[in-house]
């Protein structure tokens, strides 16, 4: 079985260049692809720290890459940019593909535990499989100095996934989050299914459950979440992660951005914003 990277795509932009690949995962016993943004080199960057992204349900690695213009300000900060993909492929679980919101294209960046779905591991993918494959791959990129950010379902991923390993990220931010997903319909369905009856065990992927816990934070969490967005009341609930934050004192920054909606185009009109946010915590000087 070919475990190795190969590279299946590239195109230059801005200067650097949007690269896609694919590789054998041990984690999810399949295929996957990545895309990787690799910002201009000169002779006085060094390594490039990393900028992970998290897309959200039926999304792929390209969505970002495609549809954010996050390159931009990633080439002029010197910031490479990392999407992997949203779920295990191509494995053939019975009704992988008949709803968008469980299955393939919604992993939710856990750790399942019911049998059915014991490939959807997306959480170790992202935390343990995916740096190391970088590190082992690309010399130019510094996957110790690394930050993480995503939208929707990969806004839950970023910020839980941020605050149970501090120690790896310098910083998070997040469009739109599914910030309270025990309380919401897309997480019970997914909980349910991934992880059983347990309501214990979904808290463990639960930002605002977890910020109680994990709240040493060297950096503000950012959030920006469009007022015209369809799921801000019932499945994003933002305001109960506000509550938790203020609560465990824990600093935190919601931007409510008038007439947006859950789309790429909103994510388009502030993703510079974010990378500025990171490039700070990675402690970039332009």
């Amino acid at each position: 079985m070919e475990t190795g990277l190969s590279e299946i795509g590239s195109t230059k932009m801005f200067d650097g260049f949007n690269k896609r690949y694919k590789h054998y995962s041990p984690t999810l016993g399949c295929s996957m692809t990545f895309s990787v943004y690799f910002p201009p080199s000169s002779s006085s960057s060094g390594k490039f720290p990393v900028l992970y992204w998290l897309s959200g349900l039926t999304c792929t690695d390209e969505n970002f890459m495609i549809k954010s213009g996050a390159q931009r300000a990633a080439s002029t900060h010197g910031i490479a940019l990392v999407a992997p993909d949203t779920s295990p492929r191509g494995l053939n679980i019975e009704g992988e593909a008949d709803n968008y919101d469980l299955g393939v294209g919604a992993g939710f960046y856990l750790n399942a535990t019911q049998e059915k779905w014991k490939n959807w591991r997306m959480y170790d993918y992202v935390v343990k499989e995916l740096p190391k494959l970088l590190s082992e791959n690309f010399s130019q990129l510094d996957t110790t100095r690394a930050s993480i950010s995503g939208h929707s379902m990969g806004g839950h991923g970023a910020l839980t996934i941020y605050l149970k390993n501090l120690d790896k990220y310098k910083s998070v931010s997040a469009f739109a989050p599914i910030a309270n997903p025990v309380n919401c319909p897309w997480g019970e369905k997914a909980f349910t299914n991934y992880l059983g009856d347990n309501k214990a065990a979904w808290e463990e992927y639960d930002a605002t459950c977890l910020i109680s816990k994990f709240n040493n934070l060297s950096a503000t969490i950012l959030i920006d979440q469009g007022e015209n967005d369809e799921f801000y009341p019932d499945q994003l609930l933002p305001n109960k992660f506000e509550e938790a934050c203020k609560k465990a004192n824990a600093p935190l920054l919601v931007r409510m951005q008038p007439g947006y909606d859950h789309s790429y185009y909103f994510i388009a009109t502030f993703i510079e914003d974010h990378i500025s946010h990171h490039a700070q915590a990675l402690k970039l000087k332009l």
